[in-house]
Parts: C-alpha cells; structure tokens; sequence
C-alpha cells in the first residue's frame, strides 16, 4: 500500500489546500493529512479545532482514502512513523518552489527513502493563502471564495469572538 502524507497548519484549511488532497489521494493508496504547528505562525485555531476543521472538510470528499493526523515532530520522522513513502507539498508560484526546493534538499539529509512530490495548485486557486484568508477576514473582507462555507463561518465566528480588527 502507498502512503503519502501531505503536512500543514490548516490554519484554517483553503479551497487550494483542498485541491492539493483530493489530486493527491488520487496518487496514493491512503492519505494522510498531517496537521501540525509551525512556531514561526500564530494560529487563530487550537491544534484540536484545526484537526476538526479538517477532518470535517475531508469527509466531503467521496471514496478517498483519507486520515488526519495531527503531529509536532520533524515531518520525515512524522512521515516514516506513519509508514509513508511520499509527501506530497502544494506550490502555488516561485516563491513557494524556492522554499520548498531548500525543504526538500533537507528532508533527504534526513531521509532519503521518502520522496516529495510537488503538485502545483489550480491556477483559480494559487493566489490563495491561509494567511491571507485571515487578513482578509479580521478586516472585514469576504472569504467566501477562498473557503468552504462551514470554514468561512468558523473563521467569522473566531474574528467576532477575539475581537480582532484591522
């Protein structure tokens, strides 16, 4: 069986991150979607409602072959515990390759025996980030078209709640 995980904050999880896990499913026996905490963020969800927000997301998606996993390791040893032999990273332009490209020379330093592959997001939806989603929302803008509706009102919700203003 081939195992491919695709690791992210999901902080909180796009149309664009959903275009990369369905085509990547399609590359893979079983999927596993790794939910993890980059420190160099500041999430506006928990751990537990980002792993929620996703799994509720994913079972939208019709006999896909998918899991969460939430994990706060190195991603190759996260990887190999979970018996996968790809990780899947979404592009969406040259700046997010440059990255990536530096990522993926460093995983193999570490582990050789797990591959990466790119896929590079829809071309409606690379202007997408997660980042973005929540500036446009703490100032007051509509996300509807860069998210799912329960994730939009998730979000709206969050901004309401903290008080957050732009």
């Amino acid at each position: 069986m081939r195992i491919g995980v695709y690791p992210g904050t999901f902080d909180p999880i796009t149309l664009g991150h959903m275009d990369i896990i369905q085509r990547g499913a399609q590359l893979v026996d079983h999927l596993i979607v790794g939910v993890t905490t980059n420190i160099a963020k500041s999430p506006m969800f928990s751990d537990d409602e980002r792993m929620e927000m996703v799994r509720r997301e994913v079972a939208q998606i019709p006999g896909a072959n998918i899991s969460v996993v939430g994990f706060s390791s190195l991603l190759m040893d996260f990887a190999e515990a979970q018996g996968a032999s790809v990780v899947i990273r979404g592009i969406r332009g040259v700046t997010d390759f440059e990255y990536e490209y530096q990522l993926t020379g460093m995983n193999r330093q570490l582990n050789d025996r797990i591959e990466t592959v790119f896929l590079m997001a829809d071309v409606a939806l690379q202007p997408i980030a997660s980042r973005l989603v929540k500036e446009i929302a703490i100032y007051g803008g509509a996300i509807h078209r860069f998210v799912t509706d329960a994730v939009r009102i998730d979000v709206e919700k969050r901004v309401r709640e903290t008080g957050l203003k732009g």
